[in-house]
């Protein structure tokens, strides 16, 4: 059922993270401006549109970065570029920080993001394997995304109820087992003592470190004062200008193919706003990108607004569980609320 409705959502393609009637106009990095917010800022949508497990709609999809719910047809690793230039092929593997391809020991896993017709070799065979394994691919495993492949993986997303597209990417390699160990790329840090502080005197939630405790910030990851977005490890840094490490956390980033890598700054924030459909508060929401239909950003993990109850558990961050926005304990979207001012530079791998 949740899926159908998904599916559904996503089919309009009016659902998005930050979805709001003034947000008409292309991102640009320099239309933002620098300085310390005083207001509820200029750019805020009249509602907001968190994708949750239940409720809300997957699709934050901004036809720049992708045309489906299984797409990723841009690629960047933890070790690749930040400056806005993506690949438009999925030519790339999915690597951990190390540089290791993260994957199950047990056969075989796609080692790019997503693969559709067109594309051959390796993966493709190890999905028409798992296709004929499935049942769902009556023909031969060639190892070339025919026509026949885009059949089974269309059968198989009508069957299970995903986002009918012929492309397979996540949730289609979900569905066959084929998809990397996303866990294993995560790092998680011992829980902090009770009232532990990071750099600039902010108490510490249950997933976030500071300064030598936190996790190594990636590679190739920017310079200066910033903000610096995993997907693969869904964590965040904060950096500040001399290069320390103010703070780590863990985040519940997107299911999907949206969260567009680059640099990215900081250009709106609202303190308090409600969901699309009116179902969810999102509070302290952090915009750093906007796409033609919305706009994906930092905020605290959504509450129900029938029942005042949270989406998710700190403990379920690290996991993707969002349509685009990037969810976060209480006191890490209070702490970037107020370390991320208008202009901020985010760096999203």
């Amino acid at each position: 059922m949740r899926r159908r409705k998904e599916a559904r959502a996503l089919a309009i393609s009016v659902i998005v993270c930050a979805l709001g009637v003034v947000l008409v106009v292309p991102f640009s990095n320099s239309a933002a401006s620098s300085g310390a917010l005083t207001s509820d800022t200029t750019e805020v949508p009249t509602s907001d549109g968190e994708s949750s497990p239940d409720d809300t709609s997957p699709a934050n999809m901004s036809p720049a970065s992708t045309n489906s719910a299984n797409t990723e047809s841009s690629v960047t690793t933890s070790k690749g570029a930040v400056g806005g230039s993506t690949s438009t092929l999925p030519d790339e593997p999915i690597v951990d920080d190390s540089g290791d391809v993260v994957g199950n020991e047990s056969g075989c896993v796609l080692t790019v993001r997503a693969i559709r017709r067109g594309n051959a070799g390796a993966n493709v065979t190890c999905l028409q394997q798992a296709l004929k394994a499935a049942g769902y691919l009556d023909g031969p495993v060639t190892g070339k995304y025919t026509q026949a492949t885009v059949n089974a993986v269309r059968k198989l997303q009508t069957e299970k109820e995903l986002f009918v597209d012929g492309i397979a990417g996540r949730e289609t390699a979900i569905e066959l087992g084929i998809w990397p160990d996303e866990a294993s790329a995560v790092v998680r840090t011992p829980k902090p003592a009770k009232g532990a502080k990071d750099l600039l005197g902010y108490e510490l939630s249950s997933v976030a470190s500071a300064g030598a405790d936190a996790p190594p910030v990636p590679e190739d990851s920017g310079t200066g004062r910033r903000i610096v977005y995993s997907r693969l490890g869904q964590r965040v840094w904060a950096i500040d200008a001399d290069g320390r490490t103010v703070r780590s956390w863990l985040v519940s980033g997107a299911k999907f193919a949206n969260e567009t890598p680059g640099t990215h700054r900081v250009y709106s924030k609202s303190k308090i706003t409600t969901a699309w459909n009116g179902k969810a508060t999102l509070r302290l929401m952090v915009r750093w990108l906007k796409t033609k239909i919305g706009a994906i950003g930092f905020h605290q993990i959504p509450i129900h607004r029938n029942n005042n109850k949270p989406y998710q558990t700190e403990d379920q961050l690290g996991s993707r569980l969002s349509g685009g926005c990037q969810r976060q304990a209480p006191l890490d979207a209070k702490f970037l609320w107020d370390f991320a001012d208008i202009g901020t530079k985010v760096v999203v791998l």
